[in-house]
C-alpha cells in the first residue's frame, strides 16, 4: 500500500525527451562497468528505472549530460545496497570505499582511485564529466554535500552494527535523513543540467537553506512512505514509518497517516518560502541575470519534489519482490550483487 500512497503536489515538471536514448546507453554502461555482476543483479537495476528517475529531476539536461547524470544516479544507489548489517566485517570495507568516493572531487578531475572497486573506479569516470565547466565553488559545495551524504549513510551502517538502528528519536531520526536522503548535493547537480550556477550570495541566504532543507526533508519523507514495505521486509528500521510506529506505540496505518501530515507540512513551508523569492533577490540587490539564475535554482528543487515523486510511484525499487533479489533481502543484503570487492 505505501508505494500507492499519494501527496498533492502543486509542480507540473517536465520530462526529458532524450529518456529513451538516454535509458539504453546508461543500462549498457552500467553493465560494462561491472556494477551489475549477474543477470538477476542486472533484471533488479533495470526494474528500477533510475534513468526516468534522471529524466524527470533533470528534464533540461542535454542527451550526453543526461547519460552522465544517470550514470551518477546509479553510484548512489548501488552504493546504498551494499549495506550488509548481518556482517560487521563488511562495515570497514563500506567506511573505505565511501572515504574513496568522499575524496574523488577533492582530487584532480581524472584522478584513479586508490581504493579500486566497480563503484569508485566509476565515479572517478562520472566525476571528471560531472564537474566539467563548473567553477571551483561549485565543486567544493557540491563536494561537501555528497561527503555529508556518504558520512550520513557510513552513521547509519554504525548504527546498525551496534543493533542501535532501530532506537533512534524522531528528532534524530529526522536529522540524518536528510542527510541520507541525499537531495543537497542532487539539487547542486541540477545546476550542471543546465550549466548555470545560483549566484553564492543566495545560495548562502537563509531562505535558500531552508527551502533546500525543507525539499530534502519532503522527499525523504516520500521515500520512506513509498520504500516502508520493502524496508519494513529487509527489517530496516531507518524509515520514518517504523520511527513515528515504535515512538507513538501506534498502529502501521496511524504512522502512514501521521508521516503523510509531516510530509505535507514540510511542502507547505516550503512553498510559503519560496514565495519569498523575489524579496530575498531585491534584499541582496541582484541584476536580472543573476534573478535568472536564482529562479533556474528554485526550478531544481521543484524538479526534484515533483519528479522524484512520479518515479517513486511505479518503480521498481520500492515494488514487492519475488526470487533471487527478496531472498538476498531477507538474508540482509539490500543488493544481489557484490561491487565493494574487485
Amino acid at each position: 500500500m505505501p508505494q500507492d500512497v499519494r501527496f498533492d503536489l502543486p509542480f507540473n515538471t517536465p520530462v526529458s525527451p532524450y529518456l529513451a536514448c538516454a535509458r539504453e546507453r546508461h543500462l549498457r554502461w552500467v553493465w560494462d562497468r561491472g556494477l551489475v555482476r549477474s543477470q538477476a543483479g542486472f533484471e533488479e537495476y533495470r526494474s528500477w528505472d533510475l534513468a526516468q528517475a534522471a529524466a524527470r529531476t533533470y528534464p533540461h539536461a542535454s542527451a550526453a549530460d543526461l547519460s552522465t547524470l544517470m550514470n551518477w544516479f546509479s553510484l548512489a544507489f548501488l552504493f546504498d545496497d551494499q549495506f550488509d548489517v548481518v556482517r560487521p566485517d563488511r562495515m570497514d570495507r563500506i567506511a573505505e570505499v565511501a572515504r574513496e568516493l568522499i575524496v574523488t572531487p577533492l582530487r584532480p578531475a581524472g584522478t584513479a582511485p586508490r581504493v579500486v572497486c566497480p563503484i569508485t573506479v566509476a565515479w572517478a569516470e562520472v566525476w571528471e564529466d560531472l564537474s566539467q565547466g563548473m567553477s571551483l565553488t561549485w565543486q567544493t559545495r557540491f563536494a561537501a554535500s555528497w561527503g555529508r551524504f556518504l558520512v550520513a549513510h557510513c552513521e547509519e551502517v554504525d548504527l546498525a552494527g551496534q543493533g542501535r538502528a532501530g532506537t533512534l528519536g524522531l528528532e534524530a531520526y529526522t536529522a540524518l535523513r536528510r542527510r541520507t536522503v541525499g537531495i543537497h548535493h542532487s539539487i547542486d547537480a541540477g545546476e550542471r543540467s543546465r550549466a548555470f550556477e545560483v549566484p553564492p550570495a543566495a545560495m548562502a541566504h537563509p531562505l535558500m537553506e531552508r527551502m533546500r532543507d525543507l525539499a530534502a526533508d519532503t522527499i525523504g519523507f516520500m521515500n520512506d512512505v513509498h520504500s516502508f514495505e520493502r524496508e519494513r521486509r529487509r527489517g530496516d528500521g531507518h524509515n520514518l514509518i517504523a520511527v513515528l510506529q515504535r515512538e507513538r506505540n501506534c498502529s502501521w496505518q496511524e504512522a502512514i497517516d501521521e508521516a503523510h501530515r509531516m510530509t505535507t507540512r514540510c511542502l507547505e513551508e516550503y512553498l510559503v518560502l519560496e514565495a519569498r523569492i523575489p524579496q530575498m533577490c531585491d534584499e541582496l540587490g541582484l541584476d536580472a541575470g543573476e534573478r535568472a539564475r536564482v529562479e533556474m535554482g528554485v526550478e531544481a528543487i521543484q524538479h526534484w519534489i515533483n519528479g522524484n515523486y512520479e518515479w517513486a510511484l511505479t518503480s521498481g525499487r520500492y515494488a514487492d519482490k519475488e526470487g533471487a533479489v527478496a531472498t538476498a533481502e531477507l538474508a540482509g543484503r539490500g543488493s544481489v550483487d557484490d561491487l565493494l570487492t574487485i
